[in-house]
């Protein structure tokens, strides 16, 4: 078998592991739908490569809005590699305890919001204190491991804890330890990591989910739709439609931040 034939080989087995996980991904779906119907937002977040499945979320084509990508560069911004920027300190700064505290106070979150956090390794501290804030404010978290290899991975919080004891729901991408799937011989480190392939049929099963949701509840969402498709102008008219609404939405999350609790 080449290396090649091995990965996809490998990625076969992603799939399967994700399709064994459809009741769950239907039920966070439920969730997620309730949330935008209410004219709330589905938060997503990501540390370091994890970022790759909260864009591949919103906003793309085949997306649409409810979902508020909570980015932050400093853990995320990984194109320099060394300098200034570097992924040394987005390595130190993911388990920086605090730090998720001060991303959440920029948003006036509710109850009604809900949650996708993504780690793979569920281990570092931002994404776990991400997915803890959350909770204590009362929004429902969807979680997304690498379940084989958070669970041979230990955690930099000092009590132990992981993604997973956060989550009301927990999605598995199916990577295994350590995320590489493929060994070249004379090669003593597995290369090709699987996590993102796993994870981005998750968010994409949840998104089509959720549209579903939304088109029967009589909301059909504002997709990203390319011109190929409805024409340029239909096109055009679906972006601006839904970056308008993605607006609307996202400032409902500021207009009473910081606000004295009634």
């Amino acid at each position: 078998m080449t290396p090649s034939e091995a990965y996809l080989d490998a990625c076969r087995v992603l799939v399967t592991t994700v399709a064994g996980q459809l009741d769950l991904v239907r039920q966070a779906a439920d969730g997620f739908a309730k949330t935008i119907l209410a004219g709330r937002m589905v938060h997503l977040f990501g540390s370091g490569h994890s970022r790759i499945l909260v864009e591949e979320m919103w906003p793309r084509y085949g997306s649409f809005p409810g979902f508020n990508p909570i980015v932050e560069l400093s853990l995320s911004f990984h194109n320099l590699v060394v300098g200034a920027n570097g992924q040394r300190q987005a390595m130190f700064l993911e388990n920086v305890s605090g730090l998720a505290e001060r991303i959440l106070r920029n948003f006036d979150i509710q109850p009604e919001d809900s949650a996708l956090v993504i780690s793979s390794s569920g281990c570092n501290i931002v994404p776990v204190e991400m997915a803890e804030g959350f909770r204590q404010r009362g929004v429902r978290v969807v979680a997304i491991i690498s379940r084989k290899h958070s669970e041979a991975s230990s955690s930099q919080r000092p009590d132990g804890r992981k993604l997973q004891d956060f989550a009301d729901i927990v999605l598995d991408t199916g990577a295994p330890v350590g995320d590489a799937m493929v060994r070249v011989e004379g090669l003593d480190t597995p290369v090709a990591p699987g996590s993102t392939v796993g994870g981005c049929m998750l968010v994409n099963c949840l998104k089509a989910e959720v549209a579903a949701r939304l088109t029967a509840a009589g909301h059909p969402p504002k997709v990203l739709t390319a011109g190929a498709i409805v024409g340029k102008q239909r096109a055009t008219e679906l972006f601006e439609a839904a970056y308008d609404e993605h607006a609307r939405r996202l400032a409902k999350l500021y207009e009473n931040l910081g606000a004295p609790k009634a």
